[in-house]
């Protein structure tokens, strides 16, 4: 497993990243983390190149929506319950998220998340053919 330790809201939290994580999402939440990953990135890929110039339209449709930040919980949910290997995460992400002071950001947060399931979807084998 692939663990770093970030600290949101001035609390140190573990997330951790396995072939165990879409499952562990897949059980807990009933989707597939594949896709709400690929849906999330895309999102926040495009609220991060908004343009200073941009319209009000422009601004408006790269917002990050409801589903998005959902999915964002979910994700940051399951990966530190995943890495807790002493029971400190509770098993609801509502009150997961309730223990923190504050709303965390998705800006702060969400980097490191990709980075994790970037290292974790890698593949370490070598194809037979060319």
């Amino acid at each position: 497993m692939i663990k770093k330790e970030i600290q949101i809201c001035g609390k140190p939290v573990v997330l951790g990243a396995s072939a165990l994580l879409p499952k562990i999402y897949r059980i807990n939440f009933g989707k597939d983390m594949v896709a709400d990953m690929n849906r999330l990135r895309k999102s926040f890929n495009a609220a991060q190149n908004l343009s200073k110039n941009a319209t009000e339209e422009e601004r408006e449709a790269a917002q990050l929506d409801e589903i998005d930040l959902t999915i964002f919980e979910r994700t940051a949910w399951a990966m530190a319950y995943h890495a807790d290997k002493e029971g400190i995460v509770p098993r609801d992400p509502d009150a997961w998220l309730e223990s923190f002071d504050g709303v965390f950001s998705i800006y702060e947060v969400f980097p490191v998340i990709l980075e994790l399931w970037g290292i974790n979807q890698k593949t370490t084998s070598i194809p037979a053919k060319k």
